[in-house]
């Protein structure tokens, strides 16, 4: 393990910041390397910064757990993991290394590997929260028999702050793939995605699966043995490992047209549909990314009709980023809120202009 990451516990300074903003009746807003601050409705509120709050506290690559301070930068603990041989699955984006492990779980972003690895969520074993009546508590725990109040941690993910201020967060962790080849093949969309359902029935080591600009980008990950049968069953040209981190980071020129982007999410047996933009499909056609002037409604009731959902990546006028939800959640979502943050202090509006 490295020992050179400086771990500072800075909890008493944020808890001390959240009782005097309840004190003034003032809405914070939460804040790590702030590399995500265009996803979402913009916040008003006085900054608590956590990235004084960082560091390991625990981590022992034999039990597959690493637990770190939110305000702990994301590529930080990549390098600790690196080291050791091991990663964190779901490749949440770095952002050019400003992301924080609370950010990430806030946001709850996953990387190409989502389909076949699972979710930021899923790899939550626990966590500390101020909540908004400035209690600072634990839920879940740091290793996996341990589930007491696990969904309470699970729900922490993809909350962006609005259910209170993430301090702490312990992570299952994987060994890293044993052999690793990445494939392109000039190949249109409806083939890709045709032949990416038959490798998924003969169940080949895909890892990452991406279509863009008439090319399909295949990951294949795990023993050599069956990396190698899957090499000689689909061809194609040997390409540079790095493209899936371009890909995660939103580096790749696809991502520099000016049109606003959207991340459209589908059930994976989702047909290709016309969309009004430039499009890029990952996670094997479930996630589809889409540069586009079209109005929000349109892009929003496609997605609607094939039972998914899109999100809006541009702050812009007209443009609510997230998907409306049915009546009935969002009354589960404020129930949730009053309990877990009662003055609505937590990055009142960041999600719904009412939440």
């Amino acid at each position: 393990m490295r020992r050179d990451l400086i771990s500072i516990d800075d909890s008493a300074r944020l808890v001390e910041h959240v009782r005097e903003a309840l004190a003034d009746k003032k809405p914070l807003r939460i804040r790590g390397g702030d590399s995500k601050a265009f996803l979402g409705r913009p916040v008003a509120g006085d900054d608590i910064d956590t990235r004084s709050h960082r560091g390991v506290v625990s981590y022992e690559p034999s039990e597959l757990v690493i637990t770190a301070r939110a305000g702990t930068r994301l590529a930080e603990i990549n390098a600790i993991l690196d080291d050791a041989g091991q990663m964190l699955p779901c490749e949440p984006p770095t952002f050019g290394g400003e992301a924080t492990v609370g950010g990430a779980i806030a946001s709850g972003l996953s990387g190409p590997r989502r389909p076949w690895a699972g979710s930021v969520r899923d790899f939550i074993l626990g966590c500390r929260v101020i909540t908004g009546e400035a209690k600072h508590l634990r839920f879940g725990g740091q290793v996996m028999k341990n589930v007491a109040g696990y969904d309470v941690s699970r729900l922490i993910g993809g909350s962006f702050g609005c259910l209170g201020l993430i301090t702490e967060v312990s992570l299952k962790v994987l060994p890293k793939p044993r052999e690793s080849r990445c494939l392109a093949l000039d190949i249109d969309a409806d083939e890709a995605m045709r032949e990416l359902s038959a490798w998924r029935k003969a169940a080949l080591p895909v890892t990452g699966a991406c279509h863009l600009d008439g090319r399909l980008h295949v990951r294949l990950e795990g023993g050599a043995g069956s990396v190698r049968a899957a090499l000689e069953r689909i061809g194609g040209e040997v390409i540079d490992a790095r493209f899936w981190a371009s890909l995660r980071e939103q580096r790749l020129p696809f991502f520099d047209d000016p049109r606003p982007l959207w991340r459209l999410s589908l059930p994976n047996d989702t047909p290709l549909v016309d969309l009004p933009g430039a499009a890029l499909l990952d996670w094997a056609g479930a996630q589809r990314w889409l540069k586009s002037d079209a109005p929000a409604a349109t892009i929003r009731q496609i997605a609607s009709a094939h039972g998914g959902h899109a999100t809006g990546f541009t702050q812009a006028p007209g443009i609510e980023p997230f998907h409306p939800i049915p009546a009935p959640l969002m009354r589960y979502h404020r129930q949730l809120k009053a309990r877990l943050d009662p003055q609505g202090i937590f990055n009142p509006g960041r999600m719904y202009a009412d939440y």
